[in-house]
């Protein structure tokens, strides 16, 4: 798919572009690309039923797997297994990182919290913030076969 194509969509205040959806894909992976502004960070969390690989396109993201703490910067690659906990915080003024899927399912879950959570974007640009409910978020996790297992990473000192 070319740069810049996909389905766009406002994702918990940051933009989240669906490259692949595992439904139309022969290899059942889905690929979503996110636009991430300093600071942003998921819920720590584990992936029941499939496995995560993140390649940092452009940015600074601190990656916390269990007990390790990786940096990653401009090309690093990260491969999450399935049921790994994890959580990750966005360092730099914006991050691009893409985030592949592959499910034990036929579907990955994932790329389907992404259009099930996000609001359809025209375009490819960071969402004005909104408050996000992190009820609503955990019980649309669930619905996924994601587990929430602790609150998003704290908040970064200023720049």
């Amino acid at each position: 798919m070319p740069e810049g194509e996909g389905v766009h969509r406002a994702f918990l205040n940051h933009l989240a572009t669906v490259k692949l959806d595992a439904g139309s894909s022969a290899s059942g992976m889905g690929a979503v690309e996110f636009l991430a502004p300093r600071g942003f960070g998921p819920p720590l969390h584990v992936h029941r039923e499939e496995d995560e690989l993140f390649y940092v396109l452009d940015g600074r993201i601190r990656f916390e797997l269990g007990d390790q703490v990786v940096q990653g910067g401009t090309g690093a690659l990260l491969a999450l297994p399935c049921r790994g906990a994890h959580t990750f915080q966005v360092e730099s003024d914006t991050a691009r990182f893409l985030t592949v899927v592959a499910g034990r399912r036929h579907e990955p879950s994932f790329v389907e919290m992404v259009h099930d959570l996000g609001a359809r974007m025209p375009q490819a640009r960071l969402p004005e913030p909104v408050e996000i409910d992190p009820g609503q978020v955990a019980e649309a996790c669930a619905r996924h076969g994601i587990e929430v297992l602790g609150p998003p990473p704290g908040a970064l000192p200023p720049a």
